[in-house]
């Protein structure tokens, strides 16, 4: 019989998964393997059950690669949680007959991904293929991750339904969008849709306060005001959440995954910001309609743009081929329309040992230009007396109170 490849999906959903699975599969047809579709990700595996499995077929997958979802379905599971349970892992795959396995997840399936080929040594040839919404992976030639310009495509679409409700009411939206390390999806969001202020967990201090993050928003919308407008729309990355701690915004523990992490589904960040906004206005004489919206569901099975179909057939077919020619091990990513493979252990964090995120630096020119077109106090507001006193007009504080209480929170 011949060897079997299985492609299993881990973590949450992003725009492009079918079209990794179609070309994965569709490339290994071609060398002759059979493919193994593992749904539920790691979940049955690491419990040591055997899994629900379809075998793919060309007509199974010939027209998915345009279909938002993913015909596997996914889990956040942890495969390396602890030893017993990585070894549940792998002697279930082998018990599949599997040789080589297609990982398609972020930084917490990869990581799996990176222990499963650590341990097996080329008995199953691993690779990983980088997915999330969140764009938030170390790639080759700072490279999207998969299914972020559909989220971010679809996202600021909604961003400018939100923009023109607000210059109609006059009024205020607090948009929290996902991004648990990185505000990268927040930021391409409010810069593709003009959007008011992004708000990022890169702009803070690793123990920042609800206080900063409300005075952040208070200060644009009262510059906003300053300017003879009074509405206006400030996008915020959930992971701004872990930045002030989950103490001061609920008060009691909350749930967390199978990797650890906090779950941010669960804590109610819009509203959290909301009441701290509308009560520091309230405190600086201000009245303002002030509302919280979600946005992240609705991005991650969203039907993939044209880049992430193009881009996500190339990983596939990229990822069986790196595995046939004897690889294992890595992330497959693109440089420059070139398929590279990147070991999964250069992606590891020495000091933590999971696998490393990129966040959105604040130094380059992608950053500034966006940060040019929103509002936001700067030490420019500051430094001069006749910008001071109209920003201070705006509420019941002199100059000198108002210096007081917002200074601090002027990004440069």
């Amino acid at each position: 019989m011949a060897d079997a490849l299985a492609i299993l999906v881990g973590g949450g959903p992003a725009p492009g998964i079918n079209g990794v699975i179609a070309s994965a599969a569709i490339e290994a047809f071609a060398c002759g393997l059979r493919v193994l579709g593992i749904y539920d990700g790691y979940r049955d595996l690491a419990a040591g059950r055997n899994p629900a499995t379809i075998e793919l077929g060309f007509d199974d997958v010939s027209r998915i690669h345009t279909s938002g979802g993913s015909i596997l379905r996914t889990s956040r599971t942890n495969p390396a949680k602890d030893g017993a349970t990585l070894e549940r892992t792998i002697e279930s795959l082998l018990a599949l007959g599997i040789r080589y396995l297609v990982c398609i997840g972020g930084d917490d399936t990869t990581y799996g991904a990176a222990k499963i080929a650590e341990r097996t040594r080329g008995r199953i040839g691993v690779a990983s293929v980088p997915k999330t919404i969140d764009n938030d992976l170390p790639l080759p030639d700072n490279a999207p991750t998969f299914g972020f310009e559909t989220a971010r495509s679809v996202g600021a679409g909604i961003l400018e339904s939100l923009m023109e409700d607000a210059r109609t009411t006059r009024r205020w939206y607090l948009v929290v969008a996902m991004g648990r390390k990185s505000g990268s999806l927040a930021l391409g969001m409010c810069k593709a849709a003009g959007s008011t202020l992004a708000v990022l967990p890169e702009e803070f201090p690793d123990h920042a306060t609800l206080e900063s993050v409300a005075n952040t928003i208070v200060g644009a919308i009262v510059k906003r005001r300053s300017l003879g407008r009074l509405h206006g729309v400030a996008v915020i990355a959930e992971g701004v959440a872990e930045r002030i701690g989950e103490e001061s915004l609920t008060g009691a523990d909350v749930a967390r995954d199978a990797f650890g992490n906090v779950a941010l589904a669960d804590v109610p960040l819009g509203m959290i910001l909301r009441d701290a906004v509308r009560a520091r206005l309230a405190e600086v004489g201000l009245e303002s309609v002030v509302h919280a919206k979600d946005i992240g569901y609705e991005l991650r099975c969203a039907k993939p743009v044209a880049f992430d179909v193009d881009y996500t057939r190339t990983l596939g077919f990229g990822a069986v081929r790196y595995l046939t020619a004897g690889g294992s091990g890595a992330l497959v990513a693109l440089e420059g329309g070139r398929v590279r493979p990147v070991l999964l252990d250069e992606l590891l964090d020495p000091k933590t040992g999971r696998i490393r995120t990129r966040q959105v630096d604040l130094t380059t020119e992608a950053y500034h230009v966006a940060r040019d077109y929103m509002v936001y106090l700067d030490p420019a507001d500051f430094s001069s007396a006749g910008k001071l006193e109209r920003l201070a007009a705006q509420t019941k504080l002199t100059p000198q109170e108002f210096r007081a209480q917002f200074e601090s929170v002027a990004l440069p």
